[in-house]
């Protein structure tokens, strides 16, 4: 059998020889962005591509979502390659599509071109006859938590449970055959080498809030109505009062906007919107900061006498990197780049739906470089394609080779030290227990499951 070096050899030689054609898929990706659980044209090109390289496939999972299929030569563990399908709103992003917004400013495109480039080497190299167990090519949708009403209207019609692409395929099952997972993420930092190794992030849970009070003529008499916007002024007020609260160590942050502040101006505001997201690095921390932001909300509703609707949705659970398969990550990092283009990258404040399967399965979310500018931002862009979509498809296969040559003695001794925060039931119970609405008239409250 082919040494482990020498296989890894042959499937980054492999990638080499298909740059052209992984670089157009990143680059059609980039071209033609898509929102979260509307990818069908990204979805199509990937499920084309694994129909190229015969890798038997599912499509529509949790809507979008494309699952391949690499079988080794033995029975053994099954290791998950990822990408995102997604794109996000971004204004003013000069990829931006016309009409919905859309723009790939966070590198998914490129995650996407990695994931199918690892793909093509894989398979031109033959590498399943050296490996045991299997490997899943995942392209998952929506993981930017973007639209939420537009999803909210998805579950309401039967036709979503969780709001993230991630949960919703643990939700359905499509993880069940999974044993361990990894996907790389882009960054941009120049202040950072090209490899991130991060240890954890924050998670979160989402709110939509809505302000009711009474309108009147904001002119002849604003003493007839109950401005909402004032409520919800005062609630914001009080979401700040509650910052001191929040321990360094908890890594809290609270970001509401205004969605809505009124209809018109001579009108008194009868209702007004909010969104935010309460983030933090552990569960309990997410817990503790969202009591106090729902307490300051009743208090802006009670001051001017209006009511307050508070609609709480699972977000991302927090990232937990592990570190074992981190390890071998990191010698695959090394032999392709050098020890001395890594980095430790500690805990992240950000949030992806990477976190929720960290916490079921051992699962890792590096970062690495080759764009420029803000993630989320006008400015971002992808500038070294080499490095983001050929140096990611060589990470993922050689990392997934170090995993399952052999035996898949490196996946199993893994697998078998690993302890799950939750049970896939345990998981999908929780989630679904976060789901809630409140609504508070300035005496009492009702809940409801949404």
């Amino acid at each position: 059998m082919i040494s482990r070096d020498d296989l890894k050899k042959k499937v980054c030689e492999a990638i080499d020889r298909r740059r052209d054609k992984i670089l157009e898929i990143g680059d059609t990706i980039l071209n033609h962005p898509e929102l979260g659980f509307k990818e069908y044209r990204t979805a199509k090109l990937v499920s084309r591509a694994m129909e190229e390289f015969q890798v038997p496939h599912q499509t529509g999972l949790a809507i979008t979502g494309v699952k391949g299929r690499i079988e080794g030569a033995k029975s053994g563990p099954t290791l998950a390659l990822m990408g995102e399908l997604d794109s996000l709103t971004v204004a003013g992003h000069p990829m931006a599509d016309e009409e919905t917004g859309a723009a790939h400013a966070c590198g998914h495109n490129g995650q996407i071109a990695a994931l199918m480039g690892a793909m093509m080497g894989l398979v031109d190299a033959d590498a399943s006859e050296a490996l045991a167990g299997n490997l899943i090519l995942f392209a998952v949708p929506a993981e930017e938590y973007v639209e939420v009403e537009y999803r909210i209207g998805l579950v309401k019609d039967g036709k979503l449970g969780l709001l993230g692409g991630k949960p919703e395929l643990i939700r359905l099952g499509h993880f069940d055959d999974v044993d361990m997972a990894m996907l790389i993420h882009g960054h941009s930092r120049p202040d950072l080498k090209k490899v991130i190794m991060g240890r954890s992030s924050n998670g979160c849970v989402v709110k939509l809030i809505r302000f009711l009070g009474k309108a009147a003529h904001a002119g002849s008499s604003p003493h007839m109505g109950v401005n909402a916007l004032n409520a919800a002024q005062l609630a914001l007020s009080a979401i700040h009062a509650q910052r001191e609260t929040f321990q360094d160590r908890d890594t809290i942050r609270v970001h509401p906007i205004i969605t809505r502040g009124g209809d018109v101006v001579n009108v008194v505001p009868s209702e007004v919107s909010i969104e935010t997201f309460v983030r933090g690095r552990t569960v309990d921390a997410i817990a503790d900061a969202e009591k106090k932001v729902d307490r300051a909300l009743r208090a802006g509703a009670m001051a001017v006498g209006a009511k307050v609707d508070i609609q709480t949705i699972p977000g991302y659970m927090p990232l937990d990197n592990n570190p074992d398969v981190a390890g071998v990550f990191k010698s695959n990092a090394e032999m392709l780049f050098g020890e001395d283009e890594l980095m430790a990258g500690g805990h992240g404040t950000g949030s992806t739906d990477m976190g929720d399967v960290s916490l079921i399965m051992p699962a890792i979310h590096p970062g690495l470089g080759g764009a420029k500018g803000t993630g989320h931002a006008a400015d971002y862009q992808i500038v070294d394609k080499d490095l983001t979509y050929l140096g990611g498809a060589k990470l993922l296969a050689m990392t997934a080779i170090d995993m399952l040559y052999g035996n898949g003695e490196t996946a199993k001794g893994i697998i078998s030290e690993f302890e799950p925060e939750f049970t896939t039931e345990e998981y999908i119970r929780y989630q679904e227990e976060v789901f809630k609405t409140e609504i508070y008239d300035g005496e009492e409250n009702t809940s409801t499951l949404l």
